[in-house]
Order: C-alpha cells, then sequence, then structure tokens
C-alpha cells in the first residue's frame, strides 16, 4: 500500500493499455481511471518507489527513466499487475487506492465538509457542541470538527474553566502555533498592554496577526472567568461578507481584493510586517485570508490614486461585517471554548466594564493545515467499511 490507510478491496473488472501508452483501468460500475506509465512507476512499491516502512517515495527523480513504459499488464484477483519496461519491473496496485484516486479523494479538500456561508439570520449563535464528550470520544470529536470547518466556528460547553484546556483540545487537534505572544496566551486586561486585545475597548470585527505572511488559520479561545459587564463576543462569517460585496457592490470587491496595505506588528522585541489586501482570495482555492484587523493596519501601499477609493472601501467593509444582518453576539460564560477559522471568521466583542468583575480567556492558534489532517485521520479511521458516521452525536441544543 502506497499510504498508512486501509481501502477496501473493489476490485477492477479490466485494464487495457491506450494508443498513447497508458492504462486504462476500469470498475464492474463503470468507473475509470487513466493512468500514465510514470505515475504508476513512481508509486510502485519497492527499492526506487514507495518505501514499505515510510511510506515515501525514495526514487531520485534525477534517475528516472522517462522511457519507460508498459511493457505487460493484466488484472489479478481484481487488483492491477504491471511490468515496466525496459527495467522489467513487476508492481501489484491495490484497486482500493486506485478507486480513490479515480474518485478524487486524494485532493486536498476531498475528505473534508462543504463550506457553509452564513449570515446572522442563518447562525444566529456558533453550534455548540458538549465538550467533555469531544475530549473523550472520537466521533464526537470529528462532529464538532466537521461543524468548525463547515461553518468556520463552533463552541464547546460545560469545560472546566482551567489552566491547561485549551492546550488540551489544541493538541488533540495537532501542533500548536507559537507566536510573538507564546504557544498560549491570555487575554485579559493588562496595565501595559501590547495589543488591544488586552484592554476594556470593543474589538470590531476583525481577523488576528494579519501582519504575518500567514496568519494564523484557525484559533481558540477558552473563558476562565468572566464576571465583568458587557464583552460580548462577535462573530461574522467573512465569506458572506465578499459574497455580500461580489454581487452588490463590485467596485467596493475590486479594492478590497487589489488594494493594499503594510500591517505591521511590532513591540520592544518584535518587528512583524506584511503588505496584502483586505481580501487576499490567495491561489482561487480556499481558504481566503481576510485581513481585517484595523490596529495593525498601518499604511497604503496603493497607488496614491486609489487611496480615497481605498479608504471607502475599508469603510464600507467595517459597515457590513459589523452589522446586525452579518454578525452574531452571544456570551462566552466561563468553561465555554469557541474555535473558529481565523483567515474566514471575522471575530470581535462588545467594550466592557472591569471595574467591577474580571474577563480572562486563553487562547492558543493553530494552522488551518492541523486542522485538516485530523479531520481527514478521523474520517478513515472511523468510517469503517459498513458504516456510516453520523455528524450528530456531541450536538448541544442551540440554546445551551
Amino acid at each position: 500500500m502506497p499510504d498508512y490507510y486501509s481501502y477496501d478491496w473493489i476490485s477492477l473488472e479490466s485494464a487495457s493499455l491506450l494508443p498513447n501508452g497508458r492504462v486504462l483501468v476500469t470498475w464492474p460500475d463503470g468507473h475509470e481511471l487513466e493512468c500514465h506509465p510514470l505515475w504508476l512507476r513512481e508509486n510502485s512499491p519497492g527499492p526506487g518507489g514507495i518505501d514499505p516502512r515510510s511510506k515515501e517515495n525514495d526514487l531520485d527523480v534525477a534517475k528516472l527513466d522517462l522511457d519507460t513504459q508498459i511493457k505487460a499488464l493484466s488484472v489479478e484477483n481484481g487488483g492491477l499487475v504491471v511490468e515496466f519496461g525496459p527495467e522489467s519491473r513487476k508492481a501489484r496496485f491495490h484497486p482500493g487506492w486506485l478507486r480513490h484516486v479515480a474518485d478524487g479523494d486524494h485532493y486536498p479538500f476531498a475528505l473534508l465538509p462543504d463550506l457553509q456561508v452564513w449570515t446572522s439570520r442563518d447562525l444566529p449563535e456558533p453550534p455548540t457542541h458538549l465538550g467533555p464528550l469531544v475530549i473523550e470520544n472520537d466521533e464526537a470529536f470529528v462532529d464538532w470538527l466537521h461543524d468548525l470547518l463547515r461553518y468556520g466556528l463552533a463552541r464547546l460547553v460545560s469545560l472546566p474553566p482551567e489552566d491547561g484546556v485549551v492546550e488540551l483540545i489544541g493538541r488533540r487537534i495537532g501542533v500548536l502555533r507559537d507566536s510573538n505572544f507564546g504557544a498560549t496566551w491570555h487575554v485579559s486586561v493588562d496595565l501595559d498592554p501590547n495589543s488591544t486585545a488586552n484592554t476594556t475597548i470593543g474589538l470590531p470585527a476583525h481577523s488576528d496577526l494579519p501582519s504575518r505572511e500567514t496568519p494564523p488559520g484557525f484559533q481558540l479561545l477558552h473563558c476562565l472567568e468572566n464576571t465583568v459587564a458587557g464583552g460580548r463576543s462577535t462573530m461574522t462569517d467573512g465569506l458572506a461578507v465578499a459574497q455580500h460585496f461580489e454581487e452588490n457592490e463590485p467596485e467596493v470587491m475590486k479594492s478590497l481584493t487589489n488594494d493594499e496595505w503594510v500591517f505591521s506588528n511590532r513591540d520592544g522585541k518584535h518587528d512583524h510586517r506584511w503588505t496584502g489586501p483586505m481580501i487576499d482570495r490567495g491561489d482561487g482555492r480556499v481558504p481566503w485570508t481576510f485581513r481585517a484587523f484595523h490596529p495593525v493596519r498601518g499604511f497604503p501601499a496603493m497607488p496614491p490614486e486609489r487611496i480615497n477609493d481605498a479608504y471607502f472601501a475599508m469603510q464600507r467593509f467595517g459597515r457590513v461585517a459589523n452589522s446586525s444582518d452579518f454578525q452574531i453576539r452571544y456570551d462566552l460564560n466561563p468553561g465555554d471554548l469557541i474555535a473558529f477559522d481565523n483567515r474566514r471568521v471575522l471575530h470581535g466583542r462588545e467594550s466592557f466594564d472591569s471595574s467591577e468583575g474580571h474577563r480572562r480567556l486563553r487562547g492558543t492558534y493553530l494552522d488551518s493545515d492541523e486542522v485538516y489532517s485530523r479531520m481527514r485521520v478521523l474520517r478513515h479511521s472511523i468510517h469503517e467499511p459498513g458504516h456510516s458516521l453520523a455528524f450528530s452525536s456531541a450536538r448541544k441544543e442551540s440554546n445551551a
């Protein structure tokens, strides 16, 4: 097997050599896959192919014979058997592994839930799950991750309001992403804050660390204490805001995706800077990156004649993102943990009065890759043949 997964043995019906030198494999249900001889050769098991221990390719591509052809092929017990020429190397390929390629399950987002764009009317509060169950049970865990990836946010409740919980949940997903704030960090009122998050002022819809080349993919915030007046949390789906501008204000959308700004995050020991537009589409695939933290947006980087339009577009973005049509508001209580896609969902909070009471949160970041990886592994481990996982095991009623 070229990887660590177990695949159902989906026997082939036939294999034939095409005039272009490629192999066409066919299953009884009519599915087909056309395989290039060089792709088959480099994925063949054994030395100079897929190492059986590491499951990685140890072929030196500089030594790959580009004249490799299919010398012979057959279907044996439902699997594909190929002999390559001119080296006379014979290889067997698992039909279930070939089928997962034919079905497109090898692509990055194939095993992840489809994105659900939402407004405040569609999703009045975060999808909510029971925290202790998510910690203990893989099916509950994948259920929570499913909502997190689909909507860009998901909440856990009934967790102990103790230090270390956010790290426990984060490491259950994958490797924590360190930053100049540490692998985990606090959100509370500081006498000498190095971030507006550690003050009592309200924070409009924003994303964290737009001053980085690649801002953190996901953020986890765990509430330890909250006895202040005010300070309700807010969330806005950036994809819904972008969709609004694409459909209703295309000139604003053009500015948001093209006019660049210099973002900078500096203190006595760090100086992070990056230039980009408010909405970075990247290469056209998800995730987009919303760079929307105004306290660290320092300088216009567009041509001078574009500055007025860029400020207008930025203002329109702020007004729409913080409007009641798009933004949800909810209480973050001790023991609650909110996770969200930092590059998609814009978070914020209302101002609060800390003269009486305290508000203490603990947070961490993870790269998107970690969340995607955990979801894929869980889906493979839970989805045994004949078993269908229902994404409902850990959902708590929305009025929790």
